[in-house]
């Protein structure tokens, strides 16, 4: 790495109705990946989009490679050559993969989109990025969250910058996808390529980071060398103490409150069975595109079933749409909780109404002191960071609205929880959170499934763990006998020939 700095940061701030970022100093190498780590609402996707163009700083000194740097828009932001990959998407769902990857830069000839060009472009870039055999035809639309990650990852990695912007790039990414991201941040640090790497899982930073700067409240702590910095020291550094020794006791479960029969739902559920207890928290692990997803969406009546049965108590239960499965005592919190889980123009206290309505309304008319209540009581309890319960959601951090979004299902007080991903861009101290929350459901009777990319995660978290692939369940798991191969081994296992399989599993 050269000894001048790419980027110089110094002075930045920028205020809302409160500082997001106050007397913020940053620096990049070339060829360094510079890890950037802290709490949700720390100021971290403030300062990349003030980076990118996406957001205007209010005051402060940027300079790249030695220049002033002031974009107006992420177009002079792409210019200067810097380019950011969001942890939000920003996949435009009716346009195909190509025109995404290059919708600033279609092909053209006469005016018109150079078809054959672009495609052959595209699939160059799906491929660099991990996605080889993907028709770039499709409509984006169609492809689940990780693969919409993938996609912008391509996009980025298509375009020539000096400076490439990471916001949890792997939140939604299987292992393999991973190595592969990694690859590819190794070959553009070898170019002299500056990246700014933002991300919540440790032993990633670890893996591929040369520094780390933690930010707390707006402001950086401190700047470490990978090697010379312990993970609890980084954690202390971005909740400001010690966080709590969290002790997971064995629980007792109950009967079975969800049962799944052999359910078929488009071409990625084919054939699922299982069940969950009351009082029990199960995971679902499995590579993207293997069902996990679209398992917890045919519950839940998000996706139609073409067959199978749905037992709740052992009774059978008929659901074709989401009202079906509230009424039935099923919550899903959603993958994608921006499309899927919020209502991102309106406020904290609506959103986390907006399940239980009924349960704050007398002849007709909506209780505000009742909704207020509620609203307060589930910030409190899941440590909401927010103005107050008025705060307009879409301006949370990523973490944040998630727990807006657990928040409605706990106000509603559903028997059977389904979680997707639910810790995903969420910092270590929220995750905390999160897990005890998630323990203390399981403990009132609950039963509590969860989708989670991290094996770690669910080894940590659940009683028992069965696999996913490629639309059925592959593999069940218990404590004693699970490992990270072992579940590894059993998410590829349908991907697999006769002889790999003999060999790997």
């Amino acid at each position: 790495m050269a000894d001048a700095p790419l980027l110089e940061v110094t002075g930045l701030e920028k205020s809302y109705n409160v500082p997001v970022l106050s007397d913020f100093n940053f620096d990049l190498l070339p060829g360094e990946v510079h890890a950037l780590v802290g709490s949700n609402g720390a100021g971290k996707s403030t300062f990349a989009r003030i980076l990118c163009g996406l957001t205007q700083r209010d005051r402060g000194d940027i300079r790249l490679n030695g220049r002033h740097h002031n974009p107006g828009s992420k177009r002079d932001a792409e210019h200067a050559g810097v380019i950011m990959v969001l942890q939000e998407l920003n996949v435009i769902p009716t346009l195909s993969i190509a025109e995404n990857i290059f919708l600033n830069r279609l092909p053209r000839n006469g005016g018109f989109i150079r078809y054959n060009n672009l495609h052959a472009q595209a699939a160059k870039a799906l491929a660099r990025a991990g996605l080889e055999g993907v028709d770039p035809a499709t409509p984006a639309g169609l492809l689940g969250v990780g693969h919409q990650q993938l996609v912008e990852i391509a996009g980025a990695l298509s375009q020539d910058c000096r400076l490439l912007i990471l916001d949890e790039p792997t939140a939604a990414l299987s292992d393999p996808e991973i190595d592969k991201l990694f690859e590819n941040v190794r070959r553009l640090q070898s170019e002299g390529v500056g990246i700014i790497y933002v991300s919540h899982r440790m032993d990633e930073i670890r893996r591929i980071a040369n520094r780390i700067t933690v930010l707390r409240d707006g402001r950086r702590v401190a700047t470490h060398k990978v090697g010379d910095v312990t993970s609890t020291e980084l954690v202390r550094e971005m909740a400001g103490h010690d966080l709590p020794e969290r002790k997971q006791s064995a629980r007792a479960t109950g009967p079975v409150a969800l049962r799944v029969n052999n359910l078929k739902a488009g071409p990625r559920v084919r054939g699922v069975t299982f069940e969950a207890r009351h009082g029990e928290i199960l995971g679902i692990a499995g590579l993207i595109g293997s069902g996990r997803t679209e398992t917890l969406r045919a519950i839940f009546g998000a996706d139609p079933k073409e067959s199978g049965e749905i037992l709740i108590d052992g009774k059978a239960v008929r659901i074709r749409n989401p009202k079906d499965a509230v009424q039935a005592g099923i919550a899903l919190i959603p993958e994608d909780r921006k499309q899927h889980g919020l209502l991102l123009s309106q406020s904290i206290r609506v959103n986390t109404t907006l399940s239980s309505i009924s349960n704050h309304a007398s002849a007709g008319w909506l209780n505000a002191d009742a909704e207020s209540q509620t609203a307060t009581a589930q910030c409190q309890q899941l440590n909401t960071r927010c103005h107050n319960i008025e705060q307009v959601v879409g301006e949370l951090s990523g973490g944040n609205q998630q727990k807006v979004v657990i928040a409605r299902w706990l106000a509603r007080d559903c028997d059977v929880m389904l979680f997707d991903e639910p810790t995903r861009g969420i910092d270590v101290a929220a995750k905390d959170t999160i897990y005890e929350l998630l323990r203390g459901l399981a403990a009132k009777g609950k039963a509590v499934v969860v989708v989670s990319s991290e094996l770690v995660e669910l080894m940590a978290l659940c009683d028992r763990i069965i696999v996913m692939s490629d639309g059925r369940i592959a593999a069940e798991f218990l404590p004693g006998n699970w490992s990270q191969e072992t579940i590894t081994k059993a998410a590829f296992s349908s991907y697999l020939t006769e002889s790999e399989g003999a060999t790997a599993l």
